[in-house]
This record gives structure tokens, sequence and C-alpha cells, in this order.
């Protein structure tokens, strides 16, 4: 008997998973996303990159505003009797009502190695934090937030001055790779739950635009992180002469100076301890630019003092 299969997921880090059950055969029966968003300039609406996708699959798309409280569809998802539910970053939690819908529960893939970092941005935290590994977890959905027992966990190195974007984009390629295996083992009785250790727990808090904000007085190094950790948004940022420029990328430097203080023409920046050399920098409103492209016409030059907001 052909099995049943509920997908939520919203951004495009689900994406390449919900894709490799498609390609490979597996049923979904329906798939659940946030709504269209207001575009930035306010002209229309942005579909979710799962909604673009399901549309194009061909696959039955629902964008509920909310799924806790909604009878509508509470009665689908019964009627439905689905078999299990896999949910990626779909941006909702599931209330108990829901939970029960399935003959197998809910499966979560977590962008960490569970129960570290819990919440909603564990792969930012664990770069601004200075970790070396990471990894995804599959998990069955439980009322408290990211808190079920776990099924499998795979490890993933993160890569040195390795940024946001490109550690998201190499965890979610291994969640589409390692998402058939769990679903066999589930949907074929072969899953072993273990239950978290809450002891060891860490919480990967919401990412706040105030949190980009650039301290010269911290070591090089966790200016790095912040940079690395917060690309591509909210980003990491100061303030000069009353404008917003967001660092891009950058390295660490070894010169010294009195933190704040532009060393050199290559826009390179005295910390705490040593330097962060900027490569690349956007000012509010303009486009992006290499550090010596943008050193030409800046009022950012040698000897200038960033902390002069």
């Amino acid at each position: 008997m052909l099995k049943k299969i509920i997908f939520m997921g919203t951004p495009l880090f689900a994406v390449p998973v919900l894709k490799s059950l498609y390609q490979n055969g597996y049923p979904i029966s329906v798939v659940y996303t946030q709504p269209p968003q207001k575009s930035n300039r306010g002209m229309g609406f942005n579909k979710s990159p799962i909604q673009g996708l399901s549309e194009t699959l061909n696959l039955e798309v629902r964008t509920p505003k909310s799924i806790k409280n909604n009878k509508d569809e509470y009665n689908y998802l019964k009627k439905l009797e689905a078999d299990i539910g896999i949910v990626v970053a779909y941006g909702q939690l599931l209330p108990k009502e829901i939970l029960n819908l399935t003959k197998k529960g809910f499966i979560n893939i977590h962008a960490s190695l569970l129960p570290l970092w819990r919440g909603s941005a564990p792969i930012e935290r664990s770069i601004m934090n200075g970790d070396k590994q990471t990894g995804i977890s599959f998990m069955k959905i439980s009322e408290k937030l990211d808190t079920g027992p776990i099924c499998n966990s795979y490890s993933l190195n993160i890569l040195e001055n390795e940024n946001a974007k490109s550690l998201t984009e190499r965890l979610s390629l291994l969640s589409a790779e390692k998402i058939l295996d769990e679903v066999d083992l589930i949907l074929e009785d072969k899953a072993s739950f273990k239950l978290q250790e809450a002891s060891k727990a860490t919480y990967a808090k919401k990412i706040l635009k105030s949190e980009g904000k650039i301290d010269w007085n911290n070591s090089a190094e966790s200016i790095i992180r912040k940079i690395n950790g917060l690309y591509p948004t909210p980003g990491a940022w100061f303030i000069f002469n009353g404008e917003r420029y967001k660092i891009l990328e950058a390295k660490i430097g070894n010169n010294q100076g009195n933190y704040g203080m532009v060393l050199n023409d290559s826009l390179e920046i005295a910390c705490k301890n040593k330097s962060i050399q900027i490569l690349t920098i956007q000012r509010e409103g303009r486009t992006a630019k290499k550090a010596r492209e943008f050193i030409l016409g800046s009022s950012i030059t040698k000897g200038s003092n960033l902390n002069n907001v």
C-alpha cells in the first residue's frame, strides 16, 4: 500500500529535501509552507521557496497563516490519514492535536547536533560561538521546542572562515541525502529513538538585527565570527558619520592599533587584539564592493576612526 507523506517547510534550506523525496518516488500528499510575504518594496507578494518548488512539481500546497487552533487544517489532515510528517524549517510550532494525526508522528530535521543549539538560529549561533563541528538531527517532534527523541544525527566540520550561507547549503544537502534512509527506517518500524540529554542543552535564540553591530573593542576572532555567522542576513555592521556599512567578508589581520582605527589603505581595522582585513563591504543603499574598489571613493580612509558614529 502506498504511503502518505506530509511535508512542511519554507526556506531554501528545505528545498533539496523536498526535491530528494520527490525525485526518489516518495509520495508527497500535501505540502505546507508559510504564506507569501510582502516584498521589501511593498509591491506584490513573494512565495516561499518551498511553495515555488511545490507548484513546479504540481504538488498540493497549503499556506495557512497559523496551523494552531485551525479547524479547517485539522480536519483536512485528519481525513488525509497520513503515515508520516516531515518538517524542515517550517516556521510554525505544531500543536499536540496536529502531532497526533499521522501514524508515525512528525519528524523534524534540525540543523544542529541536538541537544546543542535548540531553537530558531542554530547555524548562525554555532558559527558565532566558534564551534568546530555541527550537523543535522532527525527528531520526533514533541510539544516543547526541539526536545523530542532523536533517531539519528550526522556531523559536519565547520570550515575555516565559513559563513552561514555556505554552512546552510552544506547542511541542506546532507539532509537531502540522509532523509531517504531515515524515512525508510521509520516507516518500516526499524528506527530507534533516544531521549535527549536535557542537561547538555544549549539554545539558539532568534537573531536580532541589533546583534549585528560591531564593537571594535572585541577580539578580531569574535568579530570575524559575527561577520560570518550573520552573513548574508541580517549582517554585521557599523555606523560611521551617520551611515551604516555592512561587512560581508573579512579575514584576520596581524596589525595592531587603537581599536576602531583604519590602519592602512587596504581597509584593515584595529580590534582589541590583532585586526580584521575587510574584503567585501556594502554601504547602506549601495551595491557591495571589494575593499580596494570601495576605498577609492569613500570617506573611510587610513586614519579614520570607525567609532565615530
